[in-house]
């Protein structure tokens, strides 16, 4: 079974100043390392005069952690924004945060809190996506059970996601994979166990 977990609903950004420097931090949620880097290409080729695209992106399935300091010194760009990510508790994320630079250095430790000061602006910008493992399944029955169970699927808030209305009823709906149990059990005993859903696939998405 999948676990829950969370990402971004859509990109944000946010930008500060820090010692005539300009840092933009960018987030994105991203599902394989294909989008983590079409996204990184996005935000450099909208920033070609910036000195510094410092990047880190984690990914669920995979476990792909990756980063880069992108021309900055080893260690100051790329693990503090990795950090952000990880304590934020998200995933299937890539945060980019670019640097003009404006001619002042800042010394590792400053540039350890700008990097993260700009990762962190991109994460509260961001709306969060609680992402829970659910269930798909399909069923039929006749006619005379559709009123007990269209009253029966939304008290375990479950998603109608395909209907046919034929010879019989055949309904795909989808709910939280930790309902199904309870859900198989209440309908078994509602229908004398004539009816009895088929799972199809479990995915991972934000139905509560």
């Amino acid at each position: 079974m999948f676990q829950p977990y969370e990402t971004v609903a859509g990109y944000a950004s946010d930008e500060f100043i820090e010692r005539k420097s300009r840092f933009i931090g960018h987030i994105a949620p991203v599902k394989n390392e294909d989008e983590a880097l079409a996204f990184l290409a996005r935000i450099r080729t909208g920033h070609r005069e910036a000195t510094h695209n410092v990047f880190a992106y984690i990914l669920r399935e995979s476990g792909i952690k990756r980063m880069s300091d992108d021309g900055e010194p080893q260690g100051t760009g790329g693990v503090p924004v990795l950090e952000v990510i990880e304590r934020e508790g998200l995933t299937d994320v890539a945060v980019v945060v670019t640097r003009y630079f404006g001619g002042i250095l800042l010394g590792a430790g400053g540039l350890v809190r700008a990097y993260s000061h700009g990762a962190k602006l991109a994460v509260d910008a961001a709306a969060r996506r609680h992402m829970n493992p659910c269930t798909i399944m399909e069923m039929a029955f006749g006619y005379d059970w559709y009123g007990k169970i269209g009253y029966l699927l939304p008290r375990y808030n479950a998603q109608t996601m395909e209907s046919d209305f034929g010879e019989a009823v055949r309904l795909k709906v989808m709910m939280r994979s930790d309902r199904v149990e309870a859900f198989q059990k209440e309908l078994t005993e509602l229908t004398a166990a004539t009816v009895t859903p088929q799972m199809l696939e479990e995915i991972c998405t934000d139905l509560e």
